[in-house]
């Protein structure tokens, strides 16, 4: 079966994605995003894959989402979280009863990063100042272009940013 699968992460314009486990700022429309993104156009929620550390993050169990969590460690109470110890295991989790459906990949930076060669979409809110992080991502490459874009300018304490759509590259379109 083939789910179509997608990241979905902000990023500072330093690259900065997180700092102690927690986003940087705090932009509302962001969230808003976020929300609406995961829980798919019908309102039924996709299944979510990310790292533990994201997981822990969260403010709790995402409703109507399915919260998948990838993690190497033999013990943990997952507190409502399917685990999952491989990409392979993650995936068929999230397909199993899925069909068709989109699959959401929520974080970490190690989790982005083995799911990106799987991805066919990313949606970046791409910040326009920079933070203090200890988490970061790379730009993204050549193989990946931007199909959709809404700037927002910046906003009393907010800054500006955009929300951006890329879609992976036709390979005979990039010759």
């Amino acid at each position: 079966m083939n789910c179509p699968i997608f990241l979905i992460y902000a990023r500072a314009a330093n690259g900065t994605i997180g700092r102690d486990g927690q986003l940087p700022w705090h932009i509302p429309a962001d969230l808003k995003r976020f929300k609406a993104l995961t829980m798919g156009a019908d309102g039924e929620g996709l299944p979510m894959i990310m790292g533990r550390k994201t997981f822990e993050s969260l403010p709790g169990i995402l409703p109507k989402r399915r919260h998948i969590v990838l993690t190497r460690r033999e013990t943990w109470d997952s507190n409502g979280a399917e685990i999952a110890r491989s990409l392979e295991q993650a995936i068929g989790l999230a397909t199993d009863g899925n069909e068709g459906r989109q699959i959401a990949v929520i974080g970490g930076a190690a989790v982005y990063d083995v799911f990106r060669a799987r991805a066919d979409r990313i949606e970046v809110t791409e910040i326009h100042a920079e933070f203090e992080g200890d988490t970061f991502m790379k730009p993204l490459g050549a193989e990946w272009e931007v199909v959709a874009r809404e700037d927002h300018a910046a906003e009393g304490d907010l800054p500006a940013f955009s929300f951006v759509t890329y879609r992976r590259r036709d390979p005979q379109s990039a010759e």
